[in-house]
């Protein structure tokens, strides 16, 4: 990566928050009169739809529904960049789509000499939803790449998890989990070229190539082990691919995005 990681924290921008809704009377206390007007009539049903509304739409703007026990990373489908998820480029443009899987949408990312990500806004807390969970499909890695190596820092498949701090952006912290070409899956490493950034190498080589994967990873304990800290809440998930340090190309597959107890 050209100092994409680096670069990508400068850019970082507060996740929205959750919007307060204000309390309500218990139902037995409303009451309606023969218009249906009163205050458990037509108004009242229309606040209550517009406060649903109001939640809906504040959950779907930081990209994320709880519901048994997990916070999804949502997906919509589209032609290109999918709804309430951001594009990063930092060398040549993004060829991002998504396509329809036996497991929901995903997202699709192709790399020819080029550097990208995209990202969308969350507000996880670890300590509740530790683990992070998802399906990954590499179809060609970035040819002589090597995540311990500044000139060669390269990689078809890597899904962050960032942690916002303020009020300086460069504070920012991220944890990456990335499908290199030639480091040893299993170990990880600190970034080449951002101070705040930490990898962890899942996936090597050729090895399940063209295979759909699935991935869990206890993010709070790999924030503890490798930042020496508590881990403050997610504020976003980024998936990125480039392939321009090595003048080469790549591609990969990523979806059924989601955080669990």
């Amino acid at each position: 990566m050209r100092l994409a990681a680096f670069y990508y924290i400068l850019s970082w921008q507060i996740p929205f928050p959750y919007k307060k809704i204000p309390a309500m009377r218990p139902i037995s206390e409303h009451r309606e009169n023969a218009a249906g007007n009163g205050p458990g009539g037509l108004p009242g049903r229309l606040v209550v739809k517009t406060l649903f509304a109001v939640l809906v739409s504040s959950l779907m703007a930081v990209g994320a529904l709880a519901a048994d026990g997990i916070v999804r990373v949502l997906i919509p489908a589209g032609e290109s960049a999918p709804r309430g998820w951001r594009v990063k480029e930092w060398k040549g443009k993004a060829d991002i789509d998504v396509v329809k899987t036996q497991f929901g949408n995903a997202l699709h990312l192709k790399s020819a000499n080029s550097s990208s990500a995209i990202y969308r806004e969350t507000d996880v807390d670890l300590k509740e939803f530790p683990y992070l969970n998802w399906r990954w499909m590499v179809t060609k890695t970035p040819k002589g790449a090597d995540v311990r190596k500044k000139t060669a820092d390269d990689q078809a498949a890597q899904v962050y998890v960032v942690f916002p701090r303020w009020p300086e952006p460069v504070n920012s912290k991220l944890l990456g989990y990335i499908w290199d070409s030639s480091a040893p899956a299993g170990h990880a490493f600190h970034s080449t070229k951002s101070r705040n950034t930490r990898y962890v190498v899942l996936r090597s080589g050729q090895a399940g190539l063209g295979e759909w994967l699935h991935e869990k990873r206890n993010v709070y304990d790999d924030y503890r082990a490798l930042f020496k800290e508590e881990p403050p809440k997610a504020g976003s998930v980024s998936i990125m691919i480039d392939s321009d340090d090595t003048d080469s190309s790549a591609e990969s597959f990523i979806g059924d995005i989601y955080f669990s107890r």
